[in-house]
């Protein structure tokens, strides 16, 4: 029983490792990659000019 213990413990590492290196892998969606604003004032003013 005492020789198992050691083992279990560095199964347990391992596996809080590969949780570790695989988590951000596994979270993909980025709100902040799919944001996106409209045009603003100076864009619609330059614009404007032109189909005018």
């Amino acid at each position: 029983m005492l020789a198992i213990q050691p083992l279990v413990r560095r199964l347990t590492e391992i596996m809080t490792r590969w949780r570790i290196l695989l988590d951000p892998a596994r979270n993909r969606y980025r709100p902040e990659l799919h944001y996106m604003r409209g045009p603003g004032p100076k864009w619609h003013a330059k614009h404007q000019e032109h189909s005018a």
